[in-house]
């Protein structure tokens, strides 16, 4: 069993300040923020009886960027429930765009690397921002499309209550596979999978930091570890199955395997709006994964025998690196999680596979302690 190490939760208490925009009167300014505020409160209320889970909300105004993906889709639906919610994004599946409308949700065409907001409102009283450029090779282009687009959106929305930027695991500095990452680990870019990636997600934060305090825009930076769900992707489990199912090995390290967080899309909506709650200037960072730590080879083949698909694990120096984390200042926030890795991925492989895991019913499943 992998002990984390003790962490305290001990966020900026700093009231924010609201700015205002060159040439207003900046007590008008701020009067006009929380009337914006107080109507927006009142759009979408309960009806009588209802009463909602600890710590959700009602009646805001949310937006949200990359809720056509893995890591929003779900926060927003549920959001939607109670909120009025806007979701910003290409949106080149059609198909994609009429589901959240379906839910009741409002989207608006941004293209993140060329476009201004323009025309969107901005009387938002919370945003979660989880769209990213991941680039290809061009580190320039994905520092630049992130940080600039990430500064658009907190200065368009500069009086809102609280903004959560998601960002990942990765921008950490590899330590031993079994190291369980805190807030306070030395940071670093390494990844040999995808290296623009956490370039652009630490460039990123830079920004966020700087305009949390420069706007006074309470910001949690949440530094996402392996999401997995039903939408998008799917997450690392889906996606190494995938591999499986072509025939292909999963690389891990010579010796071990690395071990991760993995966090299931439902308590990501759920943890959403305890990490708005938790937003200051300056910003409030933690880590966002699971509960439970995972080895990926324990996980994978633990999909190998839900599905009967045989996994190859073949030693590499070039992996699909993860990292495990020390969750008790994400507790501190957000609670405990509410799926439990092996529940998730078993919903998440019949999500993406239908009748994959059915099909085998009788099928006896070794757990395995961590």
């Amino acid at each position: 069993m992998l002990v984390p190490r003790q962490a305290t939760f001990a966020p900026s208490r700093r009231p924010a300040r609201t700015l205002a925009a060159p040439g207003t009167d900046p007590s008008t300014s701020s009067t006009r923020a929380r009337t914006r505020h107080a109507e927006s409160t009142h759009r979408t209320p309960l009806l009588c009886g209802q009463t909602l889970p600890a710590g959700a909300l009602a009646g805001k105004k949310i937006l949200i960027t990359g809720a056509t993906g893995l890591v929003a889709r779900t926060a927003a639906e549920t959001l939607a429930e109670h909120n009025e919610v806007w979701c910003l994004g290409r949106f080149c599946d059609p198909e994609a765009e009429r589901r959240l409308k379906d839910r009741g949700i409002r989207t608006w065409r941004w293209d993140m690397a060329v476009d201004e907001l323009d025309g969107l409102p901005d009387d938002f009283t919370h945003v979660l921002h989880a769209a990213v450029e991941r680039g290809g090779s061009d580190f320039e282009e994905v520092v630049a499309v992130n940080s600039v687009a990430t500064g658009r959106l907190m200065a368009h929305c500069r009086s809102a209550e609280a903004l959560l930027f998601v960002s990942t695991s990765a921008v950490y500095a590899p330590q031993a596979p079994a190291h369980l990452y805190t807030e306070d680990d030395p940071l670093g870019t390494v990844s040999a999978w995808l290296p623009t990636y956490p370039v652009g997600k630490l460039a990123t934060e830079g920004a966020v930091r700087a305009l949390a305090v420069t706007l006074g825009l309470p910001t949690t930076i949440a530094r996402l570890n392996v999401a997995y769900g039903p939408h998008g992707h799917g997450g690392l489990p889906v996606i190494l199955h995938r591999q499986m199912l072509a025939g292909k090995p999963i690389a891990v390290p010579h010796g071990e395997q690395h071990y991760c967080s993995p966090i299931h899309t439902d308590d990501i909506a759920r943890h959403v709006p305890r990490l708005w709650a938790a937003a200051r200037t300056p910003a409030t960072v933690v880590n966002w994964g699971g509960d439970e730590v995972v080895g990926v080879r324990d996980l994978m083949t633990y999909v190998s025998e839900l599905t009967g698909v045989p996994a190859d694990f073949v030693p590499s120096d070039v992996t699909r690196a993860v990292v495990a984390y020390d969750g008790t200042r994400r507790r501190s926030i957000a609670g405990a999680c509410g799926t439990s890795w092996r529940d998730g991925v078993r919903q998440v492989l019949e999500a993406h596979f239908p009748g994959t895991v059915e099909a085998r019913p009788d099928r006896e499943i070794s757990h395995r302690d961590q």
